[in-house]
């Protein structure tokens, strides 16, 4: 038994030669482009792309009196994208995860995952028909129709409504990891913590929170990396007033008026963030309680 674990040089070249498929698409697809984008970054705009000589320009741009309070506001739509998925995800991960009924956990976490069986831009679609700032919207109709307002309400096309969506379509990346931490969790710690003479809240934050970090830090990072580089929710449901910074990259690009550097230093300054998230999860995420 113990000569069939003991280790053999040539495991270790298995290993790399099976695994130099997904070294090669990752360097071919991710890497290199990655790359290209970077070198762009500092390079001079030209109609239609981009030319030398180096410069610094784009970065100045992004820093810059124009541009940079949109960055500012998508961190900050992003951050508070995080906060409501914490605040709504966590009670309900915890739901589901003490009900008895496996039949119940089961059909409580299908009704999570649902609405990815459906197209997140016909979703979005179904969100503008809800927040509609006519008498067609579903709110405004219904507040119409009831006499509590004499006017439709601007809903749609503002930050709320792009917060509205963003929530919408990540709280389940919120969801499915605390429910996971929570489900691992040994809940007679928090029988001693009452012979101990906490009470529930005093038990919650010292015993409950901490030992669920790992998953609440997960869910964290998987919801404000994909909010914070967010494009069809902003361009749909906030127009002008929800510019966000996917949405800045994205026109950089398009048509021959567009900035390549510009749109290059953009995405650089975006993954540089997400790198940022990224790192404070390696550093907390994995630590158990």
């Amino acid at each position: 038994m113990a000569a069939n674990l003991r280790y053999r040089p040539g495991e270790k070249r298995s290993g790399l030669w099976l695994s130099l498929p997904a070294i090669l698409w990752l360097g071919i697809f991710f890497l290199l482009p990655l790359l290209i984008v970077l070198v762009i970054s500092f390079m001079t705009p030209a109609r239609g792309g981009a030319q030398l000589p180096f410069t610094l320009r784009g970065y100045a741009d992004v820093f810059g009196a124009i541009y940079f309070p949109v960055v500012l506001d998508s961190v900050w739509i992003a951050f508070l994208t995080t906060l409501l998925c914490l605040l709504l995800g966590y009670p309900l991960a915890f739901f589901i995860s003490t009900r008895k009924s496996a039949f119940l956990r089961q059909f409580t976490l299908f009704l999570v995952i649902l609405p990815f069986w459906t197209n997140f831009l016909v979703r979005t679609y179904a969100w503008i028909g809800i927040l509609g700032n006519t008498a067609n919207g579903t709110i405004n109709g219904l507040l119409l129709q009831t006499g509590l307002i004499q006017e439709p309400l601007e809903l749609l096309f503002t930050q709320g409504a792009v917060l509205i969506g963003l929530v919408y379509g990540f709280l389940p990346f919120m969801v499915l990891p605390i429910y996971a931490s929570v489900e691992r969790f040994d809940f007679h710690y928090i029988e001693a913590a009452h012979d101990l003479g906490a009470n529930d809240w005093f038990a919650f934050w010292r015993v409950v929170f901490p030992m669920t970090l790992p998953g609440v830090i997960a869910g964290c990072i998987l919801v404000f990396i994909p909010a914070i580089g967010a494009f069809v929710t902003p361009d749909l449901m906030g127009g002008t007033q929800g510019l966000m910074i996917g949405n800045l990259i994205t026109a950089q690009f398009r048509g021959s008026a567009g900035n390549w550097p510009r749109g290059a230093a953009f995405s650089m300054v975006m993954m540089a963030m997400v790198m940022i998230s990224l790192l404070i999860y390696v550093r907390f995420g994995d630590r158990e309680g």
